[in-house]
């Protein structure tokens, strides 16, 4: 499929408040991981620290190559990348067979938190998932656009069609990614594609029985939780998953064993008052400070201003990416966009509600602040898409920036 996405160059047509957001958030990060070295100590900190300029460093430079190259190859180019990724996530689900079989750990896919996720290179590391989530937004994107192109008639025929074409690239990675296991990763992917269906045109009855579903699942899970526990516990696969539900739901039940992690981030930010305690301060043992944690960690820092600062920031971006999408001629763009936006909305949402105790723990970090490689160049490589988008939008539309 080709898909008519025009280098964009102009300088008048460059995204400066997008590429604002961009540098914003880098600095916040660097600034919050220096602050959490008073939790994770001042060497590992440095490591984090220096790791994650590096990493920066290698986004925006890839942001750059794809500015210069322009969209057009980016949807051929994402197949090949999807096969790359594919081959990386079979060896992984291997290396988790051997583990779970005779004990043996590969020492380049060694097990983190319990998952055999990353490969260790020498001097970094390298998590195929994360990349995978952006090439499943731009092969998602050319399918819905080229299905919307082809279909002559709405249909709930035509829909299920859809649905099929997306499932079969998307499940098989989903499934390997779930046998790492790395829950968090599938619902981001499961949610930023969703986002996109549910904005491809299919017809509204699709909207109000997911809507429906939601409603039913919710029903059923309180009664099971409050009626039939042990059934639900059986169903859920065994007590690890619904302790984590009664530790969220009470975390002071558990504060020593499964609450522990939200019970010291909500002492964080509870004590932190307007200003904040000051950066590389050690009050509670934080862990994971650095990535699922870097919320409580600026809480910490500065309290309700560095707290509402980052909700200011997370919103501003997304609303810029809605501004993008609204003026966008080109339906591809939009589409990838919307997954994009689905996919931060949810991490910003589920990381800050899992620290503030709205949300069950789940291990996903907060977007382009949180310590992370292998996240933090994906997002820039889609974001360089989107900056072309950007400047094609206005090009075509000659829409004025502020």
């Amino acid at each position: 499929m080709k898909v008519g996405l025009s280098r964009a160059k102009s300088p008048d047509k460059f995204d400066f408040v997008l590429m604002a957001y961009l540098i914003v958030m880098a600095i916040t990060s660097f600034v919050s991981i220096y602050s959490s070295f008073g939790i994770v100590g001042a060497q590992a900190g440095m490591g984090y620290l220096t790791k994650q300029i590096m990493w920066f460093m290698a986004g925006f430079i890839a942001l750059g190559v794809i500015m210069y190259l322009g969209n057009d190859s980016m949807f051929q180019f994402a197949k090949i990348a999807y096969w790359i990724l594919m081959v990386c996530l079979i060896i992984l689900f291997f290396a988790r067979i051997l583990y779970s079989l005779t004990g043996r750990v590969i020492s380049i896919m060694q097990p983190t938190n319990g998952a055999i996720s990353w490969f260790f290179l020498p001097g970094t590391s390298f998590q195929p998932s994360e990349f995978m989530k952006i090439v499943l937004i731009i092969i998602t994107a050319g399918i819905i656009d080229e299905h919307n192109k082809e279909k002559v008639i709405d249909s709930f025929e035509m829909d299920v069609k859809l649905f099929i074409e997306v499932a079969k690239w998307a499940l098989p990675p989903m499934v390997l990614i779930l046998l790492q296991p790395d829950t968090g990763v599938v619902l981001i992917i499961g949610i930023s594609l969703l986002a996109m269906l549910l904005c491809s045109g299919i017809r509204k009855e699709w909207i109000w029985l997911l809507a429906g579903l939601i409603i039913i699942f919710i029903a059923v899970f309180a009664y099971l939780y409050i009626f039939q526990f042990d059934l639900l516990t059986s169903m859920m696969g065994g007590s690890y998953k619904m302790r984590r539900i009664t530790s969220w739901l009470d975390p002071e039940s558990s504060i020593n064993t499964d609450s522990y992690q939200q019970y010291m981030a909500l002492l964080a930010l509870g004590s932190a008052g307007v200003s904040g305690h000051g950066m590389q301060q050690f009050l509670v043992p934080i862990p994971e400070a650095q990535t699922d944690f870097i919320f409580a960690v600026i809480g910490q820092s500065w309290g309700l201003i560095g707290a509402v600062f980052i909700l200011i920031l997370c919103l501003g971006l997304d609303l810029h990416l809605c501004k993008i999408a609204s003026i966008s001629k080109n339906m591809f763009e939009k589409y990838l966009i919307l997954g994009v936006l689905g996919m931060l909305l949810y991490q910003q949402v589920q990381n800050i509600g899992m620290i503030i105790g709205l949300l069950p723990i789940t291990g996903i970090t907060l977007p382009l602040i949180s310590y992370g490689g292998s996240s933090m160049l994906s997002y820039l490589v889609a974001f360089g898409i989107i900056m072309n988008a950007s400047a094609k939008a206005k090009k075509l539309s000659d829409y004025v920036y502020e």
